[in-house]
C-alpha cells in the first residue's frame, strides 16, 4: 500500500515538472514572438496616386530636352510627353513640380513629390536611394566649347574654366576625371546658364548630357562643337521612393505598352527625331 501511494505521488510531481516545462516554454514563445519584427507595411503607392487622382512629378525645369520651360512659361519635353501619356493612360492627372536638384532625394522622400522623372542619370547612390525604373534611354556625358575656341580635344582642357551643373552625375564624373586636378571647375544650378555663362565667356567649355548638347545647339542655331569621344556612358531611369514598388511597376507596365503599341516612338520621334528609348 504504501508503495503504491508512494508511486503515485511520483506520478503527480511528474505530471506537475511537465506542465510546469510547458508553461515555461509557452511563456518563453510569447517573449519569443513579441520581440519579432513587425510585419511590412503594405504598399498602397499606387493607390494613393489613384485616389488623389494626379502624379506630382519632380524635375529641373531648365533640362532641355527632357524637361524645360518654354517661350510660353510652360514645362515642357520629351520626359514630360512619356509622363503625360502615362498619365492619360491612368485616368489621372500630371502635376508638373521644378525642384532644386541638390535636393531631389529629400523631396522625394518627405512625399512633396511622387517621382523624380527629368533625364536623371543611374548610379550606385541613385540605386540605393531610391526604387529606380528600368532605363529608358542612353545617354553620353561630353565637353561642349565655343565653334571659335581652340580647345580641340579633351587634353587642350588643362588650365581651363569647365561649367557643369550642381548635383549632377555630370559633376560627379567630371570631379573623378585623370585631368580634373588641371581644370577650374565652375557649378551652376543648371545646364542652360552653363552655356550662356560659357557664350558670354564666364567658362571655356560646358561637361553635360549628349541630349542636352545637340539638342540645344541645334534648337537654338549656336555655333557650339561637341569635342570628340566621352568620359562616360550612361542611362536614364525614374526615381520612385524605395517602398513604392505598387507605383513604380504600374508606371513601367504603362511605358511597355506605350513602346509596343508605337506611342513611345512617337513621342521620340518628335523630340529626337528617331526611337532612341531602351523600353522593353
Amino acid at each position: 500500500m504504501k508503495r503504491s501511494i508512494k508511486t503515485r505521488i511520483l506520478s503527480g510531481l511528474t505530471a506537475a515538472a511537465m506542465l510546469i516545462a510547458c508553461a515555461g516554454c509557452g511563456s518563453g514563445n510569447a517573449q519569443s514572438s513579441g520581440t519579432e519584427a513587425p510585419a511590412a507595411a503594405a504598399d498602397d503607392s499606387l493607390d494613393k496616386v489613384m485616389s488623389a487622382k494626379k502624379l506630382v512629378l519632380g524635375l529641373d525645369a531648365s533640362f532641355p530636352p527632357m524637361g524645360f520651360t518654354d517661350e510660353s512659361n510652360e514645362i515642357v519635353g520629351f520626359d514630360i510627353d512619356m509622363a503625360q501619356e502615362v498619365c492619360d493612360r491612368l485616368g489621372i492627372e500630371l502635376v508638373k513640380q521644378p525642384i532644386n536638384w541638390d535636393n531631389k532625394e529629400e523631396d522625394l522622400n518627405l512625399g512633396k513629390i511622387d517621382c523624380i522623372w527629368n533625364g536623371m542619370s543611374i548610379n550606385a547612390a541613385r540605386a540605393e536611394a531610391m526604387n529606380l525604373s528600368e532605363p529608358y534611354m542612353k545617354n553620353e556625358m561630353v565637353f561642349v566649347v565655343p565653334g571659335d575656341s581652340d580647345i580641340k580635344q579633351t587634353e587642350d582642357l588643362k588650365g581651363r574654366t569647365v561649367g557643369v551643373q550642381t548635383g549632377s552625375t555630370a559633376q560627379e564624373i567630371l570631379e573623378a576625371w585623370e585631368l580634373y586636378p588641371e581644370i577650374t571647375e565652375t557649378p551652376l544650378e543648371d545646364n542652360v546658364t552653363l552655356l550662356n555663362q560659357m557664350e558670354l565667356g564666364f567658362s571655356d567649355t560646358v561637361f553635360l548630357d549628349s541630349v542636352v548638347a545637340y539638342y540645344f545647339i541645334a534648337s537654338n542655331n549656336k555655333d557650339y562643337r561637341v569635342l570628340p569621344g566621352n568620359l562616360e556612358s550612361e542611362e536614364y531611369a525614374i526615381g520612385f521612393r524605395k517602398a513604392d514598388q505598387a507605383l513604380r511597376d504600374k508606371v513601367q507596365e504603362t511605358l511597355s505598352a506605350m513602346k509596343a503599341d508605337g506611342k513611345l516612338a512617337e513621342i521620340s520621334e518628335k523630340w529626337f527625331g528617331s526611337d532612341v528609348t531602351t523600353v522593353k
